[in-house]
């Protein structure tokens, strides 16, 4: 277990220094703020012998067994130290520093990269965790070298932090190291960090100016709906004029005094309907309709499927290219898909390999895989399934990109058209009244002209 340097403050100011044993230094960083100090600086110190214990994993501390090693014969006993700028500066990352995707896009590269350098897992990762600067981040790296060097898998400690990998890049790491094809597996973790990055930055950009423009148009129907038009109402009665406001205007406004006067209904209405969405959608039933919808939806549909399809050849082609069988590739392979629909498929298909038919017949049938890539997939077991998988990943990667160029051509016009029919109704219920004031044609009719 490696030894630590720390150096950390009480809640009353005081510094505390003491040399500890820890499973890794996000371990310590917890137990020291579990017992009220805040670590101000922690330093790995260098392994006394090759026959020291392993390393613990997260979750297997002994807080006592450390705690009751702190030294407080260097603890001032009424005098407070002023913390200086660099402890001031390492105070506050170690309390505000987050594991951001950039994160684990910079990790997997420099992993595959050593990989391909013919590093060991231990040997990579000792090299990664020296270079990380994320404190809280290689922390989580100790622990999965802690687990590496225990004899497991990496994706066994990955697990553990379901919240900082995502379900898609724990279970490629899975295939490649069921499968022998780690550094294969890390390629397309990375393409595959960098595709999902590439499409968030597009989409952020189509949406995000789009959505505050959408929400500046709402606040200013609401707000000229609130204040303007009864100042408008207001003028003409005062006048006595015969104009009336348009029938839009007076309908919307009503519309809005009364959502404000009853505003718990259309809340309760609101939250009922989502409670009841949200229920469906954890049943198994409503789980499973829910993710079909999300393979048929308008726009995005056809670009799921692609990609989860796409994800479940490529991992069986690693298997494949290993010397698994078809049945066991496809066995390994569906640990990428997380669709319940796609799942269901590949069982179909698993259960059709033991009774001896053919496991490309659940894809045709489901009728979202296309013509192409079945008949590919055919013409592959009468010849060389791996060779046409190959070929078929190649196709699978243009047909992506040109649906994502479908996609991003046809999605601005969808929400400027959204933004547009906005923009169009505040004009009618805000901007129409207003233009009628400023015409004055209202006062000729006050004075009965």
């Amino acid at each position: 277990m490696p030894t630590y340097m720390y150096k950390a403050m009480t809640k009353r100011g005081l510094i505390v220094r003491n040399k500890v044993e820890s499973g890794s230094k996000q371990n310590l960083i917890k137990i020291l703020k579990n017992n009220g100090l805040i670590p101000i600086s922690i330093e790995q110190m260098s392994y006394q012998s090759k026959n020291a214990k392993k390393r613990q994993k997260k979750n297997v501390t002994d807080i006592q067994e450390i705690m009751k090693n702190v030294n407080t014969t260097q603890i001032g006993a009424n005098k407070q130290k002023t913390l200086s700028t660099k402890e001031k500066i390492n105070l506050y990352f170690a309390k505000t520093e987050k594991i951001t995707q950039r994160d684990i896009v910079v990790f997997t590269q420099n992993f595959y990269l050593l990989k391909k350098a013919n590093f060991n897992n231990i040997h990579a990762l000792n090299t990664i965790i020296e270079s990380t600067e994320n404190l809280s981040f290689k922390g989580i790296l100790e622990d999965i070298l802690a687990g590496v060097e225990a004899g497991e898998n990496m994706y066994t400690t990955m697990e553990y932090y379901s919240n900082v990998f995502p379900y898609i890049y724990i279970n490629m790491i899975k295939v490649g190291e069921l499968s022998g094809s780690l550094t294969n597996s890390l390629e397309q973790a990375v393409k595959y960090l960098d595709d999902t990055e590439v499409l968030n930055k597009k989409l952020k950009a189509i949406f995000v100016p789009n959505i505050i423009q959408f929400v500046l148009l709402l606040v200013m129907l609401v707000v000229g709906t609130l204040f303007a038009i009864p100042a408008i109402q207001g003028i003409f009665d005062e006048l006595g004029t015969d104009e009336t406001l348009p029938a839009i205007t007076l309908w919307f406004a009503d519309f809005i005094d009364k959502v404000i006067q009853f505003w718990y209904i259309p809340t309760g209405i609101v939250l009922a309907i989502v409670g009841v969405i949200l229920f469906y959608i954890n049943t198994p039933k409503g789980k499973y309709n829910f993710h079909y919808f999300k393979y048929k939806m308008p726009i995005f549909g056809e670009l799921i499927f692609a990609l989860d399809f796409s994800r479940l050849l490529k991992a069986m082609l690693l298997n494949l290219k290993n010397g698994m069988r078809i049945q066991d590739a496809l066995d390994v392979s569906k640990n990428v898909v997380q669709n319940y629909v796609m799942l269901s498929i590949i069982e179909t298909s698993l259960n059709n390999i033991l009774i001896g038919s053919s496991w490309i017949e659940p894809f045709e049938k489901s009728g979202l895989a296309k013509s192409m890539i079945t008949e590919m997939l055919k013409i592959g077991m009468q010849t060389d399934l791996a060779e046409m998988m190959e070929k078929l990943v190649e196709y699978m990667e243009i047909d992506i990109d040109n649906i994502m160029q479908k996609i991003m051509k046809a999605l601005p016009q969808i929400v400027y058209a959204i933004v547009g029919a906005v923009l169009i109704f505040f004009v009618l219920v805000v901007l129409v009244p207003c233009i009628q004031v400023y015409m004055g044609n209202f006062l000729f009719s006050a004075y009965g002209v």
